[in-house]
């Protein structure tokens, strides 16, 4: 079946996901063969993603493996439903959205034309944010098909993916006060249902402006492949070493 002709306003959505990330590779249509969409049976799918896992991080065991299901399925929703709202000003419908799975990693997506909804960031925050919790909760069920990861560290996992948005957007965006990012990121994480799940913290740099950090609860678990090393917001750390580390971190980033 033909693709549908090019819907403009989609095109110009996902023009502008690739050029404020950097990194997100989309295209209009429907899903191609062995991708994942939510809603059709994606458990061929879902088992390469498990195997390629488990042969690349066999001594990680299952909970890495569940926890890298998860974030694989769940990180280009996030940052589309962002960039729609911040950069975009209009949200496509993202509750179809098709992702490629190749080896470890889910990277690319298809979306289908539609109309886009307008309004105001709040509005569009409160209607990106419902799309994601009902997504996310379908991907959460399909990964526990596999593997077990439990409704809590999921949460936190996708808690640390949009603050970190949100740090991002942040440095993006200087124009936007810390009063700001701290209000859009509450109402975020309250639109997916995720409030006090993890938290923005500030801190002041040495030129003293306040930068946004993030404030986890959740781990990635990555220390299971690289034993003694914490990504610099892991809260296994002592606060001293994590907020030391993040404001360097902070500094260099907006230093660049």
């Amino acid at each position: 079946m033909l693709d549908p002709e090019p819907d403009a306003a989609l095109m110009r959505f996902i023009a502008m996901a690739a050029e404020t990330t950097g990194f997100l590779k989309g295209a209009q249509g429907g899903p191609m063969p062995g991708w994942h969409t939510p809603g059709r049976d994606n458990a061929a799918a879902l088992q390469r993603l498990h195997d390629a896992l488990a042969l690349r991080y066999p001594q990680a065991g299952k909970p890495f493996w569940a926890v890298r299901m998860w974030t694989n399925l769940v990180w280009q929703p996030a940052y589309l439903a962002a960039t729609a709202v911040h950069y975009h000003g209009a949200l496509p419908d993202l509750s179809a959205i098709s992702q490629k799975v190749e080896g470890v990693h889910v990277d690319g997506y298809r979306l289908k034309p539609g109309p886009q909804l307008e309004g105001d960031v709040e509005t569009l925050i409160d209607a990106a944010g419902a799309q994601l919790r009902v997504l996310s909760e379908a991907m959460l069920d399909e990964v526990n098909a596999f593997v077990k990861l439990k409704p809590i560290p999921a949460k936190r996992l996708l808690t640390d993916r949009m603050l970190g948005i949100m740090v991002r957007l942040a440095r993006q965006r200087p124009d936007l006060s810390p009063a700001v990012i701290a209000g859009y990121s509450n109402r975020w994480l309250a639109a997916m249902g995720l409030t006090g799940q993890g938290e923005l913290e500030f801190i002041t740099l040495h030129d003293g402006r306040q930068a946004p950090i993030i404030a986890r609860k959740g781990c990635c678990l990555d220390y299971l492949i690289e034993p003694d090393y914490y990504c610099a917001s892991c809260p296994k750390q002592s606060d001293a070493v994590r907020l030391a580390r993040q404001k360097a971190d902070a500094e260099t980033a907006l230093a660049g």
